[in-house]
């Protein structure tokens, strides 16, 4: 059931997808890593859905080891590097052999790439009696020439390297650099492909309510909700959380959020398969960052009953639920809350008015995939207000198993002469349901 599930989403992602843009910022660690090949064979089966490509090598360490074989001197000032001139030789030297090294792997997979110039630079000057010397910025994406790449079929590969309109090279952050290419594209989405990338309960303190997958990593962030989780994990004094290097990479998927692009993500590059896995899955393998509207609750329609379904099925089986037919539901369907990501209905329940005063919950399933998320919680909130607003004088739920859950909620345990005498008709001793109820 839950395999079955799980080959849908890959085939509404694949529809969802198809002609969309993906921008790539792979760090040269991942690409020194064992796990290289592994990646850009995911990168060559993505192409293969339709999604177009733009990879931005990474080449920190490469121009590190370069620069020190040479004994060029350097230093990071504020997260940059500086050097001379001389330097600056070097690292385009660094950023074109990291980029060529993809393109060769690509090669392999059958698919053309093309390392271009797409990207006009400006030095980044003195700034605080600093010269900055061979770093610069981004000044401007040549889109229309970078879109013409794409529609012929080419993957576009971009070093960390900009020229001034009279041909003079500055070094760029490929972070700075990937955010301004997807944002130029309006990507649909960005990644940030590092080694030991993985956000986690293990190393990070989380924010209240934060969106984690089972295992604890944190599956999403909204961009409000950045700050919070930096100054939260800086304020424990754990060396390790957040590092600047991951402090600086929500910032900046989060600014490229709030600039128009879809979302950002950041994956951890010494995990197999984390690429593919992150776009044809709701909870994905990384970290996405959104500006909203990541999952949603919305009432149900006739449309979604299939899906309600199969949700509801695994707790039919272990005999959580009731079973419900596709006709009882269509009769209900104004009933019924969900929740969804991207389009997958991933949580529901339903809200049963009685004539004399009270109301059910009734009918609630949230995928056990998601049961770290707290959306469950929140149904039985919303559909508690909602009674409420309704002038319903309190709410009950029928349950064999989670009644200790519902206690949560305020609901007490009641006699079943109490039921509304309508849902009287349909308890039986046999099924032996408590009764709880929670009085406003």
């Amino acid at each position: 059931m839950i395999q079955t599930e799980r080959i849908r989403d890959v085939i509404r992602y694949i529809k969802k997808f198809k002609g969309s843009t993906l921008v790539v910022r792979i760090d040269d660690d991942v690409v020194d890593s064992a796990l290289f090949a592994s990646h850009m064979h995911d990168l060559a089966l993505v192409h293969e859905t339709g999604i177009r490509l733009v990879i931005v090598p990474g080449a920190a360490n490469h121009i590190s080891r370069v620069l020190d074989s040479w004994q060029v001197e350097w230093k990071k000032v504020n997260g940059v590097r500086v050097t001379d001139e001389d330097g600056m030789n070097l690292i385009n030297m660094a950023a074109f052999d990291v980029s060529n090294r993809i393109m060769t792997r690509l090669a392999a997979e059958r698919l053309t790439a093309v390392i271009g110039n797409w990207v006009r630079a400006r030095g980044r000057g003195v700034i605080d009696g600093v010269d900055y010397g061979s770093a610069g910025v981004v000044e401007k994406v040549f889109l229309t020439s970078l879109v013409a790449t794409l529609e012929d079929g080419f993957i576009p590969i971009v070093p960390c390297v900009g020229w001034t309109a009279t041909g003079r090279p500055y070094n760029i952050s490929s972070t700075e650099l990937a955010v301004e290419i997807a944002v130029a594209l309006k990507a649909d989405k960005l990644f940030f492909v590092g080694s030991g990338a993985t956000i986690s309960v293990d190393d990070y303190d989380m924010p209240k309510g934060a969106a984690l997958s089972p295992e604890g990593r944190m599956a999403a962030v909204s961009v409000a909700e950045i700050p919070a989780f930096i100054a939260l994990n800086r304020e424990v004094n754990n060396p390790l959380c957040p590092t600047d290097e991951l402090a600086d990479l929500l910032e900046r998927g989060g600014d490229a959020c709030k600039r128009g692009v879809t979302r950002t993500h950041i994956l951890d590059g010494d995990v197999d398969g984390v690429i593919p896995a992150e776009i044809f899955s709701d909870l994905g393998s990384g970290t996405m960052i959104y500006l909203d509207n990541y999952g949603s609750y919305r009432p149900m329609t006739r449309h979604d009953i299939p899906a309600v379904l199969s949700l509801m099925n695994p707790f039919v089986e272990r005999g959580i639920l009731l079973p419900r037919s596709e006709e009882e539901l269509e009769a209900t369907v104004a009933d019924y809350l969900i929740y969804e990501i991207d389009g997958g209905v991933r949580a529901c329940a339903a809200l049963h008015g009685y004539p004399e005063g009270l109301a059910e919950i009734a009918g609630l399933a949230v995928d056990e995939a998601y049961n770290h998320m707290g959306i469950g919680p929140e149904l039985m909130e919303r559909l508690i207000a909602k009674a409420k607003e309704s002038g319903y004088r309190g709410v009950f739920v029928l349950t064999t198993q989670a009644a200790d859950w519902f206690e949560r909620f305020g609901f007490k345990t009641a006699e079943i002469e109490l039921l509304p005498a309508k849902r009287k008709e349909k308890w039986t001793k046999n099924r032996g349901s408590r009764l709880l109820i929670r009085n406003f």
